[in-house]
Order: C-alpha cells, then structure tokens, then sequence
C-alpha cells in the first residue's frame, strides 16, 4: 500500500519532490505556493493536503494547519477508494504531534491531536489488517503517547501476522515499560533522585558494548503475570525459532533476572543462546552477577577474576571482585554500586562481619596477591584501577576492624607518587582518607608535601602533583585553622605557582584550559574564607580580581550552556535572577530552559521509536525513563511556577494587562493543582552540586550570609531531605500566587458593583469562599491555623524568628487577607479600612527598615537586596492591584446615577477614604526606595573605583593582587608566548573594578525603573479616585 510505480500518496513523485527539497531547505513560502498549485490539480488528495499542513504549521500558522489536517482525514475517512499509505498518515501523523506540542494550541484541541493521528492510523489498520507498514506506524503512534498495553497488544498483532522476532521483543519490552513507569513513581516517593545528569542518551546504531537493561522491581501481583506473560512469549518463540540477536537475549535475561529467576538466567545464559553474546566480558559480567544473586560467591569472584584479567581497569569489577571474594551481598542487595564513572562510589556500608578472622585474613590475602599480580602485568601509569585496588584492600581492613593505619598511609602516598598530577586523584583518595583520623591524615599530608619539589624545575607532572596536595589540604581542612597572615601567605604562594608555571601553556590551543588554573580557584576560596573570618570586603573584592585575571588569560567570552546543561548547571544562576530586577533576562533564561525541556519531551518518543527500529531494546527503556525523570524534574516545576508569577510581576502596574496574563494561565487553576499535588508528587533533583563552591553547598544555603561559625571550611554535606521539603514547600506556596492574585481582583471588584446584594451576591460569596480556602492552605504552608495566621498579621508580625525568614510569604498573605476581608469581614475583629491600615503598615515598615539598613553595595557585598526587590515587586505589587481593582469599580460607569445616604454609599465613602490613603502610603515607602536608589546612582564611578583598587594595596587584603601585578610587570613573551603575554598586558585593575561597578549600577537602575513605573501606576490611579 505505499509508495510504488513512481507514486507518493498517490501523486507521481516528480510533483511532490520539489515540495520537499523546499521544506528541507526552509522555502516556506515557496512550498506553501507550490503546494497550492499541487491542490488544484489533486484538491481530494489527503497526502496533497497533508503536506500543506506539514507547512503551514512549519510557518507557525498552527490553527489553519489544524484545519487542513482535519480535512484531509474526512479525505480518509470518507472514500473506501481512497489510497490509505502510510506515508500519508505519517505526514500527518507529524503534524498532529508538533500541534500537541505548540503553545498556543493549549485549548481542548490540545488533547485531541495525537488522537486524531491515532485514529487515523486506527482506522487504517481496521481497513487493511494485514498491512505491516501502517500497524508499525500505530504503534509508533503509542509509543508517542506512552501507551504501553496498547503498544503490546499491537506489537502482538505484528507478531503473529508476520512471527518476527522484533515484534515480540517490542511487546515484551512494551510489557517491560508498564513495570518501569509504575516502579519510577514509588522509587523517587520513597528514595530522591540526586544523581546528576551529564548527557542524553543517544541510540547506537551498532551496538559496541552490551549493557543490561536497568533493573526494576516487582510491583505486585499483577506485574508477576505480566512477567509470566512475557517469558512464556519469548519461550514458545525460543522453542520454535530460537533467538538471533543478542539485544533479545538481553531482554530473556532481564525477564528472568526481575522475577528472581537467577538459576534460569544462568541456564540460559550457558546454553546455545549464551553464543549470542560475542563479546566475552561481556558474558561474564551478566555471569558474575547471576552466580552473586545466587550466593556462589566463589564461582562469581573467580568470574570477576577472569574480567579483571582481561579488564584490569574496571573499577566497578574490582568492587564486585572483592563483594564476592568477602561475600559481601550490600553490593546486590542495594542495586548494585554507583554507575557514575566520573564520581567513584563511596560503599561504605560493607557487609563481611559474618566471616572469621582466619577467613578474611585469606582472603583478603588472595585479594592483595591478585591486585599486586596485576599492578606487575600491567604497569601502566594511566591505568588507575589496580592500585584503587589496593586502597579499597586497606580501607575495607579498617571496616573489619582489622586496620594498620600505616599501611594505608603508605598506599597513599604511593599512590600519589604516581597519580598525584592528575586531576582526578584528590577525588580518588577523599573516600580512603574517610576511615583514618585526623593525626593520619595529617601525617599523610606531610608525606607527600616532603615528596613535592615544588622549587624544581617547571613541568606539567609537579604542577599537577602541586594542585592535588592543594585540594588534600582543602579537604582535611588544616588550612583553615591558620591565623589570618599564614593564611594569606597560603594564597600568594598558589597564585605564585601559577605564575611560575604560565610558560607550560605557552603552545596551548585558545580553546583549552592554562595549566594550573585549579591554583586560583583555590586562591580564590582562601580569601572568601578570610571574607568570611573577617568581613574585610578587600578579600572579597581580591577574590573577585583573581577570578577576573585568570579568565583574562583563557580569554573566555561565555559560559557555553546547552542540552541537558540547562537542566544540571542552572542552579548557579537562576536562584539569584529570581530574586533580580533583570525581568528582560530572568524571562529569556526561564524560556530558553523551558524550550530545551519542552523540546525534549516532543522528540524523547522518537527516539524511543528508533530504538525500538534498531532492535536497541535497554535504549527504550533508557529513553523512557530519563524523559520521565526530567518530567519530574523539581527545577522544571519551579521554573514553571516562577515563569508565572514573573508574568505577574510585569504587568502588575496595569490591571487589564495583569487579566489578560491571568486569562492565558486560565486564572491559576493549574497552578493550585499543582500546589495540591506537590505533597505526593515525585519529585527529582538533577542539578549537580559537586560544582557548587563550598559556601553555598546548595542553592538554598549560604554560609557567607551568616555569622562566621568559629571555623572557615564548610564540608559540603548531603541536605537532600532538607531540600526536598524545601522545594516542596516553595512549589506549594508560590503555586497558589497566581490564583490567589486573580481571586483577590475578582472579590475586590464583587464587594464594590454597583448591583451587589447586602449579603452578597451568589459568584461573590463563591468567590470569597474559594479565596477563603486558598488562605487557609497558605496559611497552614505557614505553619498556622487562618485565624492564628490573621491574629499573627494584625498584631505586627512581630511574635517570631521564623516568620521574620518567611517575611515575603507573611506579606502576601496579608494582601490577599485584606482583599477578602472587603466582601468577608472576617478578620478577627477588624473591619475593612483596619485591614488596609495593617497592610500599608506592615509594608510600609518592612520596605523602610531594608532602606535604612541598606549599606553601599559595593563597600558591603551581601547587603539584602534581594529581599527589597522582593518587597516591592511581590506584596506591594500585588497590594497595588487590589488597589486598582477597587477604584476601576468605584468609578462611575454609564448613565446610572448611584443612590445617596444610604449605608451602602457610607461604606462606599469610607473604603474610598482608606483607598487614599493607602495610595498615598505605597507611593511614599515606593518613593523612599527609589529616592535611595537616585543617591547609589549619583556616587562617582571614579569614586568605587578607587575604592575597590585601594583595597588591593593594603596589608592585608591585597598580597595576592600585588603578587599578580608583579608577575605581569616581569612579563618575557618569550616564554609565555605572544597570546598570554598580551592578555597579561591587557588586563587592568581599573577595567575589573568599572564592571564591578558597572554592574552593581545596571541592578540599581533596573530597581529603580521598576518603582518609577510603579509611582507613575499610582499617581494614575490616584488621579482616578480624585473624581469620586
């Protein structure tokens, strides 16, 4: 049925190529004329009309491609004559899904496209049932929707029309992906994903090196039927044709391994389809790890034995080798050790205390022979994996108790004699250095620190050697305990090594790194920790300076962000432009993270298609899951949450507009199901906190803002519970934000119409009851009852600490208090104008006391800013839309004349007068705010300047930026070559201190023309309630 004799969807070929070599090239236009012309000539031809659509959606003319498609499937539907290909329903089949996936088809249209291809495809295969093509094309269309019964019950229809091996491995993976999605939902409940994601996966054609699908768990008695289900599929297909490719013995197996089912694993595994297998480690890695799952731990060590052998390097191996030879099941029994080939796994809860002394002593003795016997055959100084060896054998002594803190020291330092200039070997050692005490460490660090000639000549292998000794000083954390002038000494001398040992990038690539530039990120730390220790803002500004210096010399322009990065690297900046005046910026970092995100979750099911084409079966079960992990993504909720209230905040100054925002988000519904999903939503953490500098260990903690703790080393310490309620929490309460904002306007305007009943008209009291509840969760997020939280605002918010750090929350809640109050009058015995006054109050308070605080930013780096933007652009702003709202309803509107004297117009009257006022309070605190911003602004540029340059030439602060200027002084291009010579050159002082400046200054005068426009929308408003 598809495309034969020279024909495309029944249209000959020649018509329709040049239609296509315009698409690929981009030629919208033309394509759409010539495809114009080919529906004069063929007006009845679905493929014909599929093809305009493919690019009027291409044009972004989503609507009008959606009515082609419709058309072109009635073409379909309505001619039994009709040529029904398959290349025509794929077309269309695109079409519908880039609909799905465009943002302004987010009406009830939305949830038909992908039906609308899968009917097609559907009604297709009803009319020709035999035909392959268009059945592989309705799975594929399950496959876009993660229909994964409905992709088995039609990969078993393929399967038994044409007894292909792949349809039945299609249907035993769909059956595996029904366990896989069930299992993900009660994994990241139970245990968070933390993990941090370095790359998408991509489908290998030709498949190099055979690795298991992921292990997953049972869940209940219906997924044991499933799995019967799937093994006797693939044993009566085994039975009759047996098995040809190695993918499908590696779902055989897989089946088996998750029903528990080693023994059979094994039999099958060392039968005739184990054949299948070519590569031989990679036979014995799924034999080793059946014969552990079975306890013979002595058939899988000698197993591993042989790997080893063949594999010296493989890391994860050794740790199985040793698992079994110790018989240790935590290895098995926690799903195996970490597979992060880039961070070495830290197991260290072993499980060997059942063995006797005799026992272990052999054994481990063995382990020791072996791992020797292999550093001997393969003295190799890039291969790392056998002397690992060697320390894990020492580390695991101390875990028996059997420890000779010697023995290890001395590994140690062997170990850094030969590994220490690689990047990697501070990393290599941390877990090792865990198990011994302080002295030992000690002791160790003045090994090696002997070992190192650093006066030596200069070369890559003692630089190296000079960065990791640094790093093991870093991580044992003596270095912190020095007074403050060693300290500063410590500093100069690693910025002095890296000046030393410029000349070896001399023939660099512009695009690789300098050699040693480790040593100034280290620096750096030093003088953050002298900041801390001290609040000498000089140190800070000398940290900032060497930062600058080295990024000069690499000459680096932009931090390349992409793919996944967005999703694992973002954290580094998008906390701090949440809370920025940059609304421009904050807006093209959430969209382009959100594209990447969206983006991805359109294509993850054609890759999943392809892999299921290529026979790459573990690929599907990859590419599902990791779409599902980003779908759970705590960053991605947050960024969506935050896009929101972001919209919020920018039209905040201009009610109509602020409707029309909240009219597209379809008034916040969405959003409070979110917040009332959050507590049992699954939720993933994905960003990688091994980047994050040592203050800020997540990106919710900041040491530098505190008080110094007594000590100025701050291990990074896992906090995922902490964060996990606190994200949580964030996502609950900032998800109400934009329902909460529309609701207020609504009741504000309901409690001022004209019409509005005594008691209340039926949408306003249903309007104040939803608020109501909306309050009520707020509040509880707060930690209070709604009448403890309203007693809590009326009297100040004065009762506790933990409410001053929720300060933002508590503000908001008192904007939406009051605006409920005004239909309401609930609030704890206070009438509406008591309510507005508390507000103004509270805001007028809270905005001046950051004013009087504020310090000069940049003399006073840490100063809370953020919070001030906060202030005026979260409650006050939304205070000011209540404010709008009411007088647009106080004002008079058609001929209607109001009736006078009644109670209604006295309360009328008096809410008027209270509006006054509270105009004229917000315009005097926005004032006070813009009026210090104007006296930042008028400070001379020259002026901080000078001030950051002559903090580089004191005593203190100040030796490492005067080591610098030395070195640049006694600059020989000959030997740093042409390119870091002139960057040398080039650097200034000067030019580092006008973009600290410039940059503090661009934040002043973005804040201010967010209160200037906040002023101008207040002056206009007061204008209005002036003709009342």
């Amino acid at each position: 049925m598809a495309s034969k004799f020279g024909l495309a969807g029944g249209i000959p070929e020649r018509r329709v190529r040049p239609i296509w070599d315009a698409i690929d090239s981009r030629q919208f236009k033309n394509a759409l004329k010539l495809s114009t012309s080919l529906l004069t000539k063929f007006p009845n031809s679905p493929y014909a009309l599929a093809l305009k659509a493919l690019i009027l959606e291409r044009m972004g003319k989503s609507d009008e491609a959606l009515s082609v498609c419709l058309i072109a499937k009635d073409c379909l539907y309505k001619s039994d004559s009709m040529l029904m290909d398959d290349l025509t329903l794929s077309t269309l089949q695109i079409v519908f899904q880039r609909l799905h996936h465009c943002k302004i088809a987010r009406t009830l249209i939305v949830f038909m496209e992908l039906d609308l291809a899968t009917s097609c495809y559907d009604y297709a295969c009803t009319k020709f049932p035999n035909n392959s093509e268009l059945m592989m094309g309705l799975f594929n269309c399950y496959v876009r929707e993660y229909s994964f019964v409905k992709q088995q019950q039609t990969a078993i229809k393929m399967y038994k029309l044409s007894g292909e091996e792949r349809f039945l491995l299609w249907a035993v993976c769909s059956i595996q992906l029904q366990q896989a999605t069930a299992i993900i939902t009660i994994i990241t409940v139970q245990r968070k994903i933390f993990m941090p994601l370095q790359s998408i996966p991509q489908v290998q054609v030709q498949v190099q090196t055979l690795n298991p699908i992921p292990k997953m768990v049972l869940c209940g008695n219906g997924g044991d039927k499933l799995l019967l289900l799937a093994e006797g599929l693939i044993k009566k297909h085994v039975a009759a044709h047996s098995l040809h490719d190695s993918e499908a013995l590696i779902v055989y197996l897989s089946i088996l391994e998750q029903q528990l089912k080693f023994n059979d694993a094994l039999e099958v595994l060392s039968g005739n389809l184990g054949s299948l297998l070519m590569i031989e480690v990679d036979k014995l890695r799924i034999q080793g790890r059946l014969l552990a799952r079975v306890c013979d731990y002595t058939s899988a060590a000698s197993v591993y034995q042989k790997i080893l052998e063949l594999c010296p390097d493989d890391w994860e191996c050794l740790l199985h080798y040793l698992g079994c030879l110790l018989e240790d099941d935590s290895t098995w029994r926690n799903g195996g050790p970490n597979r992060d080939s880039i961070h070495l796994p830290m197991v260290l809860d072993c499980n060997f205390s059942h063995l006797t002394d005799e026992l272990f002593d052999s054994r481990i003795s063995n382990a020791s022979a072996f791992v020797n016997k292999l550093q001997e055959d393969n003295d190799n100084n890039s291969m790392r994996g056998p002397y690992l060896a060697s320390l894990e054998i020492e580390r695991r002594k101390h875990l028996y108790g059997k420890h000779n803190d010697d023995e290890l020291v001395e590994a140690l330092v062997q170990y850094f004699h030969r590994f220490g200039h690689l990047t990697c070997c501070s990393s290599d050692i941390e877990m090792f250095l865990q198990v011994l005490t302080a002295d030992k460490k000690t002791e160790f660090l003045e090994k090696v620190m002997d070992s190192l000639n650093i006066d030596s000549a200069v070369s890559i292998k003692v630089l190296g050697q000079s960065i990791t000794v640094g790093k093991i000083e870093e991580m044992i954390g003596n270095i912190y305990k020095l007074p403050e002038a060693e300290l500063v000494h410590y500093a100069v001398k690693m910025v002095d090594i890296y000046c030393k040992n410029l000349p070896l990038s001399k023939d660099l690539d512009p695009q690789e790194s300098i050699h040693g530039e480790d040593l100034l990120s280290m620096a750096s730390n030093v003088l953050v920790q002298l900041y801390w220790r001290t609040r000498n803002t000089g140190y800070f500004m000398e940290a900032i300076m060497l930062l600058e210096f080295g990024l000069k010399i690499w000459r680096f322009k932009s931090l390349d962000v992409k793919n996944i990065l967005m999703e694992s690297v973002l954290h580094l900046i998008l906390p701090q432009m949440l809370a920025s005046p940059f609304y421009a910026d904050l807006n093209n970092l959430l969209k382009d993270y959100l594209k990447f995100m969206d983006d991805h979750f359109r294509e993850s099911a054609d890759l999943t298609f392809v892999a299921y084409r290529h026979r790459n079966y573990s690929k599907v079960i990859e590419f599902v899951q990791f779409k599902e992990r980003l779908q759970h993504s705590s960053q991605y909720l947050v960024s969506r949450v935050e896009t929101s209230i972001l919209q919020l905040k920018q039209n905040a100054d201009n009610i109509e507009e602020e409707e029309g925002v909240l009219e597209s988000m379809n008034c916040g519904t969405h959003f409070v199901e979110l917040s009332n999903e959050i507590g049992s939503k699954s939720l993933t953490f994905n960003e990688d906190l091994q980047i994050r500098p040592w203050w800020a260990p997540t990106p919710e903690k900041n040491y530098l803002l505190d008080p110094f703790e007594g000590i100025s080393y701050c291990p990074k310490k896992d906090a995922a519970e902490k964060r996990d309620v606190h994200v949580r929490r964030v996502i609950g309460r900032k998800s109400l934000i934009p329902r909460l904002v529309y609701l207020s306007i609504q009741n504000t305007s309901a409690s001022l119409r004209e019409n509005l009943e005594v008691n209340g008209s039926v949408s306003s009291t249903k309007v104040s009851g939803e608020l109501k509840l909306l309050l009520e969760k707020y509040a509880k997020m707060l930690g209070f009852s709604l009448t403890d939280a309203i007693h809590e605002v009326s009297s100040g918010l004065q009762s506790s600490e933990g409410i001053v750090s929720d300060m933002i929350d508590w503000l908001n809640f008192a904007v939406f208090w009051n605006a409920w109050n005004l239909i309401s009058h609930d609030g704890d015995g206070h009438g509406p104008a008591d309510t507005w006054h508390i507000v103004n109050s509270l805001l007028h308070r809270y905005i001046l006391d950051k004013v009087k605080n504020m310090k000069p930013l940049i003399r006073f780096p840490g100063s809370d800013l953020p919070t001030l933007v906060k202030l005026v652009t979260e409650p006050l702003a939304w205070h000011s839309l209540v404010i709008q709202s009411c007088v647009r309803s106080c004002l008079p509107c058609g001929k209607k004349k109001k009736k006078s004297g009644g109670p209604t117009d006295q309360s009328t009257s008096l809410l008027a007068q209270a509006i006054r006022d509270t105009i004229g309070s917000l315009y005097s605190t926005v004032e006070c705010v813009a009026n210090w911003l104007r006296e930042e602004l008028k400070r001379p540029d020259d002026d901080n300047i000078e001030f950051i340059v002559s903090m580089q030439e004191q005593s203190g602060p100040g030796q490492v930026f005067q080591t610098v200027e030395k070195m640049r002084s006694s600059i020989n291009e000959a030997e740093v070559g042409s390119r870091i010579s002139q960057a040398l050159k080039s650097w200034s002082p000067e030019d580092v201190a006008r973009k600290i400046s410039g940059g503090q200054r661009t934040i002043l005068a973005e804040f201010l023309c967010i209160c200037e426009a906040k002023m101008k929308s207040l002056t206009a408003v007061k204008l209005q309630i002036a003709q009342l």
